[in-house]
């Protein structure tokens, strides 16, 4: 089942309404008023998520075409987005990094989310943008101490990241975190696959395209750590909560690690795909420098 969070065109600025991607191609927007977390909060508490969201069409009234409706990010409110750095072997040789013996971990926060139909801003401090698609876990129920045999129980299902980066920032400060968590620089979406349409999440081809131009092609089996073994391992020591977010690490084919370079610039549109999710699509805007009020 693919879920979604829109608003409706005719009602710009709107509260996302939660809703369901038919294979009609319509949206079916959920009778009760609740948000993307707040559902899966719920499948949470039922002690039957599985069953919870194959009754979701129960939940659903009006039929929305998707011309009418505006995509928002599918959720928008994570307690935590935790994102995994170098965890493909290539991509750690593109970026002259060593493989990594534990996860390389850091945080974007709620400023960074933006959804499928959003611009990604570009600071003006920033001259060196990058893409990231990635293959992104949407953790289901309260976990902590889970091992690696039983840490699928705490997925809800998969959605894709952007994991926009200023390489410039990031690489130069010896922290992550600035260059990364930047004002819109996570795009989301187009939507969350539950848990039961994917059978193997690592089995998934991922790509993106840059002006129509294939940059990344990989498939999730060259992870290096694991979907299992990133939700065991980040619950040794902090409480995953539900809607909690873990972006799995993105595949060679980065503009840092082209020769030249390549670098987002204004005008410039992304698609982030992911087999058995969809795409993310999304334009870059430079932002204007400000004038200087003392001139």
């Amino acid at each position: 089942m693919r879920l979604v969070q829109f608003t409706k065109r005719a009602e710009p600025g709107g509260e996302p309404r939660l809703g369901v991607w038919r294979e009609d191609g319509r949206v079916a927007a959920v009778r009760e008023a609740t948000s993307m977390k707040a559902w899966i909060e719920r499948t949470a508490a039922s002690g039957d998520p599985a069953g919870l969201n194959r009754a979701l069409a129960d939940y659903a009234e009006e039929l929305y075409e998707f011309g009418e409706i505006r995509l928002e990010a599918p959720i928008h409110n994570p307690e935590k987005m935790i994102f995994v750095g170098l965890n493909y072997y290539d991509h750690a040789a593109e970026s002259n990094m060593a493989v990594p013996e534990v996860p390389v971990l850091f945080p974007k926060y709620a400023n960074s989310i933006v959804g499928p139909e959003d611009d990604v801003i570009i600071p003006e401090e920033v001259s060196q943008c990058d893409y990231e698609v990635e293959l992104a876990v949407v953790i289901g129920r309260k976990t902590k101490r889970v091992s690696p045999a039983e840490a699928m129980a705490a997925v809800f299902g998969y959605t894709i990241v952007n994991d926009v980066s200023a390489r410039d920032i990031q690489l130069t400060e010896g922290q992550w975190t600035r260059g990364k968590a930047i004002d819109t620089f996570a795009p989301m979406g187009p939507c969350i696959v539950t848990k039961d349409a994917i059978s193997d999440p690592g089995e998934l081809d991922l790509s993106l395209i840059l002006n129509g131009s294939a940059m990344q092609q990989a498939n999730t089996r060259d992870l290096i750590f694991d979907i299992p073994y990133l939700i065991s391992f980040l619950s040794r020591t902090m409480t995953l909560m539900p809607g909690d977010i873990i972006s799995t690490g993105t595949p060679p084919g980065v503009g840092l690690g082209r020769k030249p370079p390549v670098w987002l610039k204004d005008g410039d549109v992304t698609e982030a795909r992911v087999q058995g999710i969809g795409s993310l699509r999304n334009r870059y805007v430079q932002e204007q420098k400000e004038s200087d009020p003392r001139a």
